[in-house]
């Protein structure tokens, strides 16, 4: 079971809220994830749900960033409980069996727990700085660090691109 997948919903989740106002928006981020069942079975009240984990999420993102593993953890944990795991064998969309977190519910409990377990796997295997906030100025979206020096600062190429544009040409100014 790939966890890191789900961790990447999870990001994807924080960093598109803005973007979630619809279903098909929401459609759409699910079917660019390979979640094609899910898209197809999705509703208002998922949306809902998951706008709401949304908020919940990006806590976990900004405790992180500021440093503070006990209050991530505390997050996690808090959300592991309100989404408990329920893992199955499942195959769709043409691939072979393989385990799912959750098959039963809304598609928004599916995600959810899918998020939540992935952001856990990830702190626990690689820790908690591997969560972060871009530290580009005009940019306030997560990333997960999966780099092998854990180095990564910024959510894309394109903010870390834009960042040391930024301060090269400051440099120059003051030299």
């Amino acid at each position: 079971m790939d966890l890191t997948s789900y961790a990447e919903l999870a990001v994807l989740l924080v960093n598109r809220a803005d973007e979630l106002r619809t279903l098909d928006t929401l459609r759409e981020l699910l079917r660019g994830t390979g979640r094609t069942e899910a898209a197809a079975r999705v509703t208002r009240r998922d949306l809902d749900a998951l706008l709401e984990l949304r908020e919940e999420l990006a806590g976990a993102f900004e405790s992180a960033a500021a440093g503070d593993e006990a209050d991530v953890v505390e997050r996690l944990n808090g959300l592991l409980v309100r989404h408990p795991v329920h893992p199955q064998i499942s195959g769709h969309d043409g691939q072979p069996w393989h385990m799912h977190l959750t098959e039963g519910g809304r598609v928004a409990d599916a995600l959810a727990v899918g998020s939540v377990m992935g952001l856990a796997s990830v702190v626990t295997r690689l820790g908690v700085n591997r969560l972060g906030i871009c530290q580009a100025a005009a940019c306030h979206n997560a990333y997960l660090d999966t780099s092998s020096n854990r180095s990564r600062r910024y959510c894309s190429e394109r903010c870390a691109s834009r960042s040391n544009v930024a301060a090269y040409r400051a440099r120059k100014r003051g030299a």
